[in-house]
């Protein structure tokens, strides 16, 4: 299993993808806490960082579309104007000074535990 992650290396994570991509983070402190401290648990439970809002099997091969930043969140930002949990944002959808709110989920079934 790789080294554990504490709450910081992955605030350190999403912070770095976030500005990768040029994507926005929740506007929401806490519910930002909140998801990364998923992330934090997946990391130390299965070795990657799955997605939070999301069963992962703990196998990474099976769980790779759901991999932060998973296979879904750009055709969600697209659509949306953030991911499936509502960490990453466009600067589009930012800007409007909404909050994320549910979106449908485009896994597909035969993915989902």
């Amino acid at each position: 299993m790789p080294n554990r992650k504490t709450l910081k290396d992955t605030e350190k994570f999403v912070f770095m993808v976030a500005e990768k991509q040029d994507w926005e983070l929740h506007p929401d402190k806490e519910f930002l806490k909140m998801l990364c401290e998923g992330l934090t648990e997946n990391w130390n439970r299965y070795g990657y960082y799955s997605c939070p809002c999301r069963d992962g099997s703990g196998s990474k091969i099976t769980d790779n579309d759901i991999i932060c930043p998973c296979d879904y969140c750009e055709p969600d930002q697209q659509e949306y104007g953030h991911c499936y949990c509502g960490l990453y944002l466009t600067k589009e959808f930012a800007a409007t000074g909404k909050i994320p709110k549910y979106i449908p989920e485009r896994r597909p079934e035969e993915k989902i535990q």
